[in-house]
């Protein structure tokens, strides 16, 4: 495995959304395209795993409410970067 393919992210770090995130479909007892995060709203890694098909790294993030939504990496920001305390 190469270094570009590890998780940016770990299990208990604080993170937040860079974007809206609405549901694909996958999400459970929620309409197609319902949003589901907002941009900003902030969480914590509580699974770090990868897509069986494309090995693509998806991380399992505990937002509000204990809403937990898979995330790519590029809809996530470390919670620190932004001069937050966690």
């Amino acid at each position: 495995m190469s270094a570009a393919m590890d998780p940016r992210f770990d299990w208990g770090q604080k993170v937040l959304a860079t974007q809206d995130l609405f549901n694909d479909g996958t999400y459970p007892e929620q309409p197609a395209d319902e949003l589901l995060v907002r941009k900003g709203d902030t969480g914590e890694i509580v699974q770090v795993g990868k897509h069986i098909d494309s090995g693509t790294i998806v991380y399992m993030v505990a937002f509000a409410l204990n809403k937990v939504v898979g995330c790519f990496e590029s809809e996530l920001m470390p919670l620190d970067s932004m001069g937050g305390t966690g």
